[in-house]
């Protein structure tokens, strides 16, 4: 679950669901207000969805390996390649810049703005965006991996493996579901502090974003310190 907590930093996810949330406009009457909600639950699940099943096959692949995957779990190696992984996470956050809101997020604002189109109304489209934001956060995640990796190795019976998977991807999703939840309330009650802390982040998205970087650099060389004690 550690892992799946470092992986929980999704940059992606989360400034879509914050577009989606400035996108979308409010109304008095509370039409569109429903709106975000629907279109903000369709997009979290489709992402769980997505994770989940990148999750299972991926489980299903390192079963079939076998032995060798407890082998290279236990090796000093696998402890020395989270190690480099954090350093180059860390060493990528430090690069983006952290200046401003522009500065070090052009390229995260560009690739935000490919997603929005289906995220104006709810429909199927918005459920299949989140299936694949799931797939791409997942797939380019290394500690997405790393953690399967623990847990196909591990002592667990098959049904726990599996399992595991369904709530491996939902703590994957915890930090994206909170600011899905934020949002709607900050859509509510914008003069409230959680929406002077919104304002600020968005003003300074390139900071943000930074930092996100450089805390799951730490918690994946922390990680990797660990596997030696």
């Amino acid at each position: 679950m550690s892992y799946a907590l470092v992986d929980t930093l999704n940059v992606l996810l989360i400034g879509v669901i914050v577009a989606v949330g400035v996108m979308l406009p409010t109304s008095s009457a509370g039409g569109r207000r429903g709106t975000y909600a629907r279109v903000a639950t369709l997009l979290v699940f489709g992402d769980w969805l997505g994770v989940l099943a990148l999750a299972l096959l991926s489980l299903l692949v390192f079963d079939g390996i076998g032995d060798a995957v407890g082998t290279f779990v236990d090796s000093p190696l696998f402890g020395i390649l989270l190690v480099l992984t954090g350093w180059f996470v860390g060493m990528m956050a430090l690069r983006s810049g952290g200046s401003g809101g522009s500065a070090g997020s052009d390229g995260s604002s560009a690739l935000v703005s490919r997603f929005l189109g289906p995220l104006r109304t709810p429909s199927p489209a918005t459920l299949l965006t989140g299936v694949v934001l799931g797939l791409v956060q997942s797939a380019t995640s290394g500690p997405f991996f790393a953690g399967i990796l623990v847990m196909s190795a591990g002592d667990f019976s098959t049904s726990t493996r599996y399992f595991g998977m369904v709530v491996y991807a939902a703590v994957a999703l915890s930090l994206p579901f909170l600011t899905a939840c934020a949002v709607g309330y900050v859509r509510l009650r914008p003069q409230s502090r959680i929406g002077e802390i919104f304002a600020g982040m968005r003003e300074n998205s390139g900071v943000v974003a930074r930092r996100a970087g450089l805390t799951a650099a730490v918690m994946l060389m922390v990680l990797g310190a660990g596997h030696f004690l």
